[in-house]
Formats: structure tokens, C-alpha cells, sequence
């Protein structure tokens, strides 16, 4: 089985590191190939870094809750810069106030998200739901 590659990082002005080097030990630890942009990454970051590494997705995260505004415009990004077929993932605190899970994800999948996650997920579903999305 070839290697799984991703891309990792908290978007946008959002500061909030750990979940971010939870995430990127995880992925390491399971035999991912893990490029860790860190905080505060733009769209176009995330993109240029999975071109220049061929990764296979893009896992977003947000915890400030300014996600959907973050993340308007990244699927469409994505195909204006040729990789439109990437696998997107997000995942964390994605908005502001108590909205239904159900309705948040709704909102992620419809501006062109793969998978969305709410802070309770299990890390090791999420590895498990990106190999097979994935294909390997």
C-alpha cells in the first residue's frame, strides 16, 4: 500500500495549536505522511502545499469558530489551482454560537467538504474514513 499523504493545519487568524500537533501525532504515529502547516494558514497555503507534496487531502481545522467564513471559496480554490479532485476534511469548533451538528455539517459539505467533525470525533474513525476515501 502506498503511502497516505496529507496536509494539515488550523485556518485562518485561528491561533489554537494543540489539536493541531494532537492531530499531526496521530497521523504520524499511524504511518501518515504528514505535512503540518501549523496556525493561522491561508487557503492558497494549504493548496501550494499539497501541489508541491501530492497530497492525497486536506485536513482543515478551525476552533475559534470562524470556520465558515474561513472556508468559503476553498473546493473552488482548489479546482482553480488544478487539484479540485483532492479530498477536503474539516473538522473542530466551525462556528460561532450552538448550531445543530447535522446542520453544520450540512453547510461544510455543501461548500465542498469531504467529511466534517465535530470536536468529539474518534481519530481513529477519522483514519479509517480517509484510507477509504482515499481508496487504499
Amino acid at each position: 500500500m502506498e503511502r497516505v499523504r496529507i496536509v494539515l493545519g488550523v485556518i485562518g487568524a485561528d491561533c489554537h495549536a494543540v489539536g493541531n500537533k494532537i492531530l499531526d501525532a496521530f497521523f504520524s504515529d499511524a504511518g501518515v505522511a504528514v505535512t503540518n502547516l501549523g496556525v493561522m494558514v491561508s487557503q492558497d497555503e494549504f493548496i501550494d502545499a499539497a501541489i508541491e507534496t501530492g497530497a492525497d487531502a486536506i485536513l482543515v481545522s478551525s476552533l475559534y469558530g470562524h470556520g465558515e467564513i474561513d472556508c468559503v471559496g476553498f473546493r473552488e480554490r482548489c479546482i482553480e489551482r488544478g487539484i479540485g479532485d483532492i479530498i477536503l476534511y474539516v473538522g473542530g469548533n466551525l462556528v460561532i454560537g450552538k448550531k445543530d451538528a447535522a446542520e453544520v455539517a450540512a453547510e461544510f459539505r455543501e461548500m465542498g467538504f469531504d467529511r466534517v467533525f465535530m470536536p468529539d470525533v474518534e481519530l481513529p474513525h477519522v483514519l479509517e474514513l480517509l484510507i477509504s476515501d482515499i481508496g487504499r
